[in-house]
Parts: C-alpha cells; structure tokens; sequence
C-alpha cells in the first residue's frame, strides 16, 4: 500500500486529506495532526495473546459465568480501592493522567510495592532503573516482587510481558512507547493509539491488569487521541496545586464502579499518605468566629466531606468590580450574587468579591450555595455566623433554597464531627423524623434573617 499523510482530529478522530483550521464534526479548533498512513503502518505490530489455535471460541450467557470469575484483587490504598469499586478487575485497563510533578509515579509506585504476592512489571519509558531504585529507596520501599524495565519499545515490552507474566504491568508513560512497524514519532496519536490497543490486547485476555500513566496538554486534557480514554476500563485524574500538600484522585471514567468518587491523599516525606478524615483537614480550627467564612458539607460519589468556604466582599476601587472564584464556578457565583441583591437586598455593585474553597478542592455540588450566600452575607456586615454551623443547599433563581441530594447522610456526617445547628431544607414529613439540631428553610431571604 502507498505511503501517504492525512490529517486526524485528536478531539474526535475525523480524518481528513487535508490540514484544516477547525474540526467540521465536533468545531475544535486547531485539533488535527498529521499521520502517516499505508506502507508498514499499522502493520507490523506482532503480538501473540497466547491462545491455542484449538481454543474454542464462544459466547456465553450470563447463567454460565461463574462469581469466581468476577473477583477483586483488594488494595491495601483504601483510597485507591474505592475508587476502583472497592477492589481492582484483573485484566482491566486503568489510565492515570495529571499535572507533570503532582505525583502519579509516586502512587503507582507505592502501589506496586503493597502487593506481597504479586509479580509486578514496572516499565519506566522515562527514567533508568537507577533513578527509580533511588525514588523507591528514599520512600523506603522493599521488595523483590516488583521488576522493573527501563525500554520505550513496544515489542521489547511485550517480549518481556510473556517471559515473565505479571499479574500487575505499569507503563509510565504510555507517551513515550513507540513500535518499530509504524513510521510515526513517539507521542504522536498513531503511536500511541496503536501502543495502547496493543497493550491491552495482550494483558486483558490474560487477566493482567495493566496502568497506563497518560500525559496531559495545556487545556488539562489527556494527551493523544480521544479513543485513549474509550478503550480503557478506568480514567483517573490526580490533581492539586503544587504548593499545597493535598493531593484529589478524581474518577472520570469507570466500568467496575462509581465514577463520581474521589480520593484524598496528602503529600508528606515518604510519598503519598491517605487522608482517612478530609473533613479535619480541609476545615479549619478558628473558623467559629471569623466574618466570612461557612461550612457545607458536599458529596463525592459515595462520600460526605466538609469543606470550609470563604468570602471577601470589599469596596472596589474600579469602576468594573473584580468577581473572583477558586474552585467554585465562577458563573454561578455571578447568580448568587444577583439573587442576593434582587431576593435579599445585598447589593455588592460597588463591592469586589472573592470566593475561595479551602484546602484547594473543586467542587460542582449546587449544595454549596447556600454556604456561598452565608459567607457572602457574613463578609458583606462583617458579623461571624452562628457557632458549630453547617450549611446545606441548593439555591435557585427565585431565591428558593431545594432539597440537597442524600441530605440524611449529609446531616449524619455533620453531627459526627459536632457541628449542632444543620441549616438546609427538608420537607415537612422529613422534618418531623429529624432532630433539633436541623434548622429548615425554604426561601433565602428567611434564612439570612434568622442569622442576622
């Protein structure tokens, strides 16, 4: 076949003859790469699956598939583990993208090393054997269970993969892996479309779980082709700022469970260590008595966190006042702002405000609005909010405070850690079921007036 060139979406994989400035299917801008197709391209990827040709192939209903074949490999990483659907399928592909440095190595490093009775390969594409026995050594990490390989070559990889077998392989980073039967550069999206698919051909039917560490691009995506993220099991996102030594394990993708879970690790000395109570860490000891500052509790996936929320309102010195949001949507807090002033009288157009959420989580739970709303108030008349106070709750554009999604685990989570007055909203057969320490809302204007 002749060699020649065509040019490929990395958004949504539309082929063209053609370089073009905007994608015609899904409207990126500036998303097509060139690949070189025809020749040996796509060829010459040898891979043996080790399966007999006298293997009878056939499908089969679910009567006959046993619960034995369904087991989880339980992880010591409680975090990690949950995430996954509390337990990780052999032979399932997990993808960890993230920012260069925040610590993807490290995980899946220390991961490697908690299993005891596992034979684990550890291809390095990026670093020499040398340079990960002295990251494993200064996270004191022992083992002999764990091999490692120090090669960005395809079919070295896979020759390596059917002499040793492992039940665990990790590939950092998927970035770096080329095959010598197809003509493109490392990285590009034909290399690595083609490496992924081949990895993974190799290691599901033989029931070996693979990690894929994935690079990310300037807009915080997962560099390479979007098919990357389709033909894995699991997407997993590890974030965080730098300067700040909590790290967020987000799911965005996961066939075995939920995929709105979370973990929380925290960044200390010897690597990555589980945060079992984030509510302790992420909220403040001197908030009780602080202007500008409220407690919501939000959910993620399965799990009730506090989270501390933190309002600015000042005099602003421009004739445009600044409206600035970390980790908060920012156009949201443009409709708070506006409810406020309409529903509440509060009027901030001559006022800068700067919302923060601290410890640097994210967040797109709308149950936080009522906390945004409390601190915004609290800042506005500089007066501290009620003592031991959580704050729960949609708002909506009539000023109408809704019911929050799984709010009986929400108030459980609160009382646990002693917070005694839960403001949010129930309806009146929920509330006679609860208890004195929920103070029930249905409208904003007649909350803020009970905490004036």
């Amino acid at each position: 076949m002749k060699v020649k060139t065509q040019y490929k979406c990395a958004n949504c994989g539309n082929i063209q003859a053609k370089w073009m400035g905007k994608c015609t299917q899904c409207g990126e801008w500036d998303s097509f790469v060139a690949e070189t197709v025809g020749g040996n391209s796509g060829s010459s990827i040898q891979i043996d699956n080790r399966r007999s040709k006298s293997t009878e192939v056939r499908a089969y209903p679910l009567s006959e598939i046993h619960q034995s074949q369904l087991y989880k490999i339980q992880l010591e990483d409680k975090e990690l583990n949950r995430i996954l659907g509390d337990g990780m399928v052999p032979g399932s592909a997990i993808l960890l993208g993230g920012e260069p440095g925040i610590g993807k190595s490290t995980l899946l490093l220390q991961i490697a090393y908690s299993f005891k009775d596992a034979k684990i390969l550890y291809v390095a594409g990026e670093e020499s054997i040398f340079q990960i026995k002295h990251r494993a050594e200064r996270l004191n990490l022992k083992g002999e269970q764990v091999l490692f390989l120090s090669e960005n070559n395809l079919e070295d990889i896979l020759s390596v993969i059917q002499t040793e077998e492992p039940a665990i392989v990790i590939v950092d980073s998927i970035q770096t892996v080329y095959s010598r039967g197809l003509e493109n550069s490392p990285g590009s999206l034909t290399q690595i479309r083609e490496c992924a698919a081949t990895l993974i051909q190799i290691t599901k039917p033989n029931n070996i779980s693979l990690f894929l560490i994935g690079h990310i691009t300037k807009d915080g995506n997962i560099a390479g082709p979007k098919v990357l993220e389709h033909i894995v099991d699991t997407v997993l996102y590890f974030e965080g700022e730098k300067e700040n030594n909590i790290r967020l394990l987000r799911t965005f993708k996961n066939r075995f469970g939920n995929a709105q879970e979370i973990g929380i690790y925290e960044m200390v000395e010897k690597g990555l260590k589980v945060v079992d109570n984030p509510s302790g860490i992420l909220v403040s000891s001197v908030h009780q008595k602080v202007p500008g500052v409220a407690i919501s509790c939000i959910k993620e996936g399965s799990r009730s966190i506090l989270i501390e929320v933190q309002a600015l309102v000042s005099p602003t010195p421009y004739a445009t006042p600044q409206r600035t949001s970390t980790g908060y949507d920012a156009k949201r807090l443009q409709m708070m702002l506006a409810i406020l002033d309409k529903k509440c009288n509060i009027k901030t157009a001559q006022f800068d405000v700067f919302i923060n959420l601290a410890g640097g989580l994210k967040t797109t739970d709308t149950s936080i609005d009522l906390a945004i709303c409390a601190a915004i108030y609290s800042s506005y008349y500089d007066t501290p909010l009620p003592e031991e106070s959580i704050f729960v709750g949609e708002v909506g554009l009539i000023g109408e405070i809704r019911k929050s999604m799984n709010i009986e685990s929400r108030i459980k989570e609160s009382q646990k850690l002693g917070f005694k007055n839960i403001y949010c909203h129930l309806e009146k057969n929920e509330n006679s079921k609860t208890n004195n320490s929920v103070r029930n809302f249905g409208y904003l204007m007649d909350f803020l007036g009970s905490i004036n």
